[in-house]
């Protein structure tokens, strides 16, 4: 796949920044704690990367109105010329720069998304797209193993300034190599139905979709599940197992380490397997770890971190691919970021749901039922009956 020129480069800007939001979303935390002394500001600063994924159908239609390639060279260049601006952010008081620059920055990244997820569609062989999200998966997450260590030494010895002109960096060599792209698009118009303005379109596509339903909503309650998951884990690191808040950066680190071999194999998997058993088989992988982890055994803690970041990322995966390849290219942006919003989102309340859960039920409780439930997840999607063959949608011209 990477002999394919435009998955190539592709996947070298999605490398280059990743590793600079990476080190940027760390250094965002740690610059606000160090300003303000709050806890509760610091945690925020991850709020306002999050929060624009629930404007994703919003985004979305904009990424199906303009073509996709100049749109992801626009919003590069304007991060790369918005992130200095973090250089005057010297002072508590000024600390509302931060959160502005951060809630535009995800706000592009909710937008990118959408686009990148409509152009891969158009440039690259539909054969392909299963082995393009897998090394995109692996892409991800190894820059989320490399980059906050990096961006958090930076911070260390040079400030925030720093992180914000790598992160700045970064933006502009991306756009570079999107530029680089031989991609020919044809002015957006109106799709099939009429509606390119409906912001709904992308729901009722998803909806409608035999094929890339299931997937969906299977993954929006694999994530939800991942949330109470990942509440848990303070409580499995400190209770369970009697060691420092530190020691979860290891399991992190096992788990990334998983995500990345799935990432790696995800392509040649999906071309033996229905999506839906390749997804089922993940999420019933997740789940048996995610049970496993309140057994307080070392040797089982991180054998449950392999489990997760390799069984997770299946999913996700087979969902994305299913979207990119079932719908149709006019309202693909909007589709893509329905999905994405439909599929993390979740997670990120399930995060704040299981930080109560913990309080009142234990990992003991909370880790068992979370991972049973996660089960019937797996069983519900690979029902008999369910699974068809997969027909490639034919390559558009150029």
């Amino acid at each position: 796949m990477l002999r394919d020129r435009n998955a190539g480069l592709y996947l070298a800007g999605v490398v280059v920044s990743g590793f600079g939001t990476s080190a940027m979303w760390l250094a965002a935390g740690i610059w606000t704690k160090s300003l303000t002394g709050s806890d509760s500001l610091a945690a925020l600063t991850v709020f306002a990367l999050w929060a624009p994924a629930l404007a994703g159908p919003l985004l979305g239609t904009v990424a199906d109105r303009v073509r996709r390639r100049p749109l992801l060279i626009g919003c590069n260049l304007a991060m790369a010329a918005l992130l200095p601006l973090l250089l005057a952010v010297d002072s508590a008081d000024r600390v509302w720069i931060l959160f502005c620059v951060l809630f535009v920055h995800g706000a592009s990244g909710v937008l990118q998304d959408a686009a990148e997820s409509a152009l891969v569609a158009t440039a690259i062989d539909p054969r392909l797209l299963g082995d393009f999200n897998g090394l995109r998966m692996t892409a991800n997450e190894g820059m989320k193993l490399l980059a906050p260590l990096a961006g958090a030494a930076l911070f260390a010895r040079f400030g925030g300034g720093s992180v914000a002109l790598l992160d700045a960096a970064t933006f502009a060599v991306a756009a570079g190599l999107f530029a680089a792209m031989r991609v020919r698009e044809e002015k957006p118009g109106p799709d099939p139905a009429g509606r390119v303005s409906d912001l709904s379109e992308g729901v009722r596509r998803l909806r409608d979709s035999s094929a890339v339903r299931p997937l969906v909503l299977a993954a929006s309650a694999t994530m939800l599940l991942a949330g109470l998951n990942g509440a848990a884990i303070y409580a499995v690191v400190d209770r369970g197992l009697g060691h420092s808040p530190t020691y979860v950066g290891v399991l992190y680190a096992v788990q990334g380490a998983g995500s990345v071999l799935t990432g790696l194999v995800a392509g040649p998997l999906l071309r033996r397997l229905p999506e839906r058993m390749f997804a089922a088989a993940g999420i019933a992988l997740f789940a048996l770890a995610v049970g496993a982890r309140a057994l307080p055994y070392d040797a089982v803690v991180l054998a449950s971190a392999a489990g997760v970041g390799i069984g997770l990322p299946c999913v996700l995966i087979a969902a994305l691919t299913a979207v990119q390849r079932e719908i149709p290219a006019p309202v693909l942006g909007r589709t893509a970021a329905t999905a994405n919003t439909l599929m993390y989102v979740p997670n990120a309340l399930a995060l704040a749901l299981g930080a109560g859960l913990i309080a009142l039920a234990g990992p003991a409780v909370l880790l068992p039922v979370t991972g049973a439930a996660g089960l019937l997840t797996a069983l519900a999607l690979a029902a008999p009956g369910h699974t068809r063959k997969r027909i490639p949608r034919p390559r558009p011209p150029g």
